[in-house]
């Protein structure tokens, strides 16, 4: 979005969310000329903010790179790092998600590590491999109590395809086994939508979801933060 369309969206999503139960925390990941923006509208609220990456160093040359002071100038909180998209398109290997989530960790940001397997893997009964190569490589060194690890299957990211919730469920189960970690937060992203929250939220291993496409729509994702426990 734009600052513009931030300031649209937040001023439509910030009521639905003025009831929103203690146990759970909300954050927005906008693009980077947007976290400003959302920053000083989101003052005083439930809304938390994180960015969309970050990078490995606090300063250097490192040209269309973000520190992490800069984000924590804006009070940005988290960071997402090894989205299935720079993974795919900007190669990104799990050396550097893990460079970028330890410089999180180490400057006060938390981390929100994505693994996750391609349709093709998933097909050759390659997934569990993936995944674990992706957890123990782009995890290590880093302090479980302050990360977040999102298992989102690139299979179903915007393809309007869902991962079965007791399949979502049975994965997280073994990154919490891997990691070794029985308090580690692991969310599930992937097509994600009101429609399918409530029993996503009612598995015993996902303990929150990653939403990419149904945030755009504040009503939709106010219901997804509202979602109902079983």
């Amino acid at each position: 979005m734009t600052c513009a369309q931030a300031r649209a969206w937040i001023s439509t999503f910030l009521p639905l969310i003025a009831e929103l139960p203690d146990d759970r925390h909300l954050v927005v990941a906008p693009p980077f000329t947007a976290i400003s923006t959302l920053a000083e509208l989101s003052q005083g609220t439930r809304l938390e903010l994180s960015s969309q990456n970050v990078h490995w160093e606090g300063e250097g040359a490192y040209t269309a790179e973000i520190s992490p002071s800069m984000l924590k100038e804006h009070n940005v909180e988290y960071a997402i790092v090894g989205h299935s998209e720079p993974r795919k398109y900007f190669s990104e290997s799990d050396e550097q998600i893990n460079h970028r989530a330890r410089s999180a960790q180490t400057n006060g940001l938390i981390p929100i590590v994505c693994v996750g397997e391609s349709d093709e893997q998933r097909s050759r009964g390659e997934a569990e491999r993936v995944i674990r190569r992706q957890v123990e490589q782009g995890l290590e060194g880093l302090d479980p109590s302050q990360l977040v690890v999102a298992y989102e299957p690139i299979w179903a990211i915007g393809t309007g395809k869902t991962c079965e919730a007791s399949e979502a469920n049975r994965i997280c189960g073994l990154i919490r086994s891997w990691v070794g970690s029985p308090d580690l937060i692991i969310q599930y992203g992937g097509s994600v939508k009101p429609a399918n929250i409530d029993q996503l939220m009612g598995m015993s291993d996902i303990d929150g979801v990653l939403v990419g496409g149904a945030s755009l729509d504040p009503e939709g994702f106010g219901r997804i933060a509202n979602y109902n426990k079983s």
